[in-house]
């Protein structure tokens, strides 16, 4: 019980890191609060409601594992170093990836909404 408590607070003390040093990461939780009622709105059944909100979460993990690369890269050195080029700019460019796939569901889901598609 004692690792779960321990594994709880590491994560907790990520999130609150995130939340007040990270910029991208406010941002989305900010999209994420405003979604939670528009998605519930226009969602047609939980499947699509899940759907919509999950991919905004799995943007905010995706943002999270991007702030531990460049963590890491920082604190290995402030030099530049192609490997940490190659590695920030992977886990910048997984971020955008979710992006993308974030939006395309939620155009998806407004365009069933709309009737555009079937």
């Amino acid at each position: 019980m004692n690792r779960i408590l321990r594994a709880l607070q590491h994560s907790w003390n990520g999130l609150i890191h995130a939340g007040t040093s990270e910029t991208a990461f406010r941002q989305e939780v900010a999209v994420l609060v405003v979604a939670l009622p528009v998605g519930y709105w226009l969602a047609d059944s939980v499947l699509i409601y899940l759907l919509l909100v999950g991919s905004l979460i799995l943007l905010l993990i995706v943002e999270l594992l991007n702030t531990a690369i460049e963590a890491i890269c920082d604190g290995l050195s402030q030099d530049y170093m192609d490997e940490i080029k190659i590695a920030k700019d992977c886990g910048s460019a997984a971020v955008t990836l979710t992006i993308f796939l974030a939006a395309a569901v939620w155009l998806v889901a407004l365009a069933l909404k709309a009737g555009l598609v079937a």
